[in-house]
């Protein structure tokens, strides 16, 4: 009869360990009901200062669009006589105030346009020098930071322009047992100031959220849910109470020292 009660203790135990730590993403998400009907969203990025730009002109005549590039590179690997090239990227990085410099164009304000509108402002203006010019213009510093209750925190560096606030969680890792799904903390800077936005990860509002796509250089904070906050609190407590025993004892060995050598004097 004991040995039946104690098991059933066990099972009890487990059970509520499990129900505590199982991970639940959107609650009232009635798949069936929304499947097809969400707008995915708009998540092209506008150029903002301090971004390195990569832009390559092409053309239906090569040589005349070589001024727009840098000069590729050309080396051999060891044991073929073939030169294996490649291209050079020419980076271009956007001035504080929004411009980049590109070769017979002169300064451009790049802020605030898209990759594409940036392409097609550079076609138009080299048209009448090239023939059918093609422009490519790409982020090469594209990252955002994901910090806190996660189980990989650090920068995550972004080969697209699509990066959802669930594709910058899941690249660090998921969260953490202790991870606070209801408050996840977003830090954007936004024509010089900074903008904060909660996220509530059961909620399906998230989806709906202008902020479901991130931008260059956001900050995803995850925050401890209350048993970490708690258990953080008591392991500070913790530490100041050893720390000033420690000294205590110190106190008292350092004192307990001189009292024995004036005893022997």
């Amino acid at each position: 009869m004991k040995i039946n009660m104690l098991s059933a203790v066990v099972l009890l135990l487990l059970a509520t360990s499990c129900a505590t730590n199982k991970t639940t993403y959107f609650e009232n998400l009635d798949v069936d009901q929304l499947s097809g009907k969400l707008d995915v969203g708009d998540y092209e990025l506008q150029i903002a200062p301090d971004d390195m730009l990569s832009i390559t002109v092409s053309s239906v005549v090569p040589d005349a669009a070589a001024p727009y590039n840098l000069p590729a590179v050309s080396y051999s690997e060891p044991g073929k006589k073939e030169l294996t090239t490649v291209p050079n990227l020419q980076v271009y990085t956007v001035s504080k105030d929004g411009y980049i410099y590109f070769p017979s164009v002169g300064r451009i304000h790049a802020a605030g346009l898209t990759r594409t509108e940036l392409a097609e402002y550079i076609e138009d203006k080299i048209r009448p020098e090239l023939k059918d010019p093609f422009v490519l213009v790409q982020f090469m510093n594209f990252k955002v930071v994901v910090l806190g209750e996660v189980k990989s925190p650090g920068q995550i560096p972004v080969q697209t322009e699509r990066i959802s606030i669930l594709d910058a969680i899941g690249a660090a890792g998921d969260l953490t047992i202790y991870g606070e799904r209801k408050n996840i903390l977003l830090i954007r800077e936004e024509n010089g100031k900074r903008v904060f936005h909660h996220f509530d990860l059961t909620d399906k509002a998230t989806f709906e959220s202008p902020y479901f796509y991130l931008k260059q250089n956001d900050v995803v904070y995850v925050m401890p849910n209350r048993a970490q906050r708690n258990n953080s609190d008591y392991n500070q407590l913790a530490s100041y109470r050893i720390s000033v025993a420690g000294t205590v004892v110190s106190a008292i060995s350092v004192l307990a020292s001189l009292a024995i050598a004036l005893f022997i004097r």
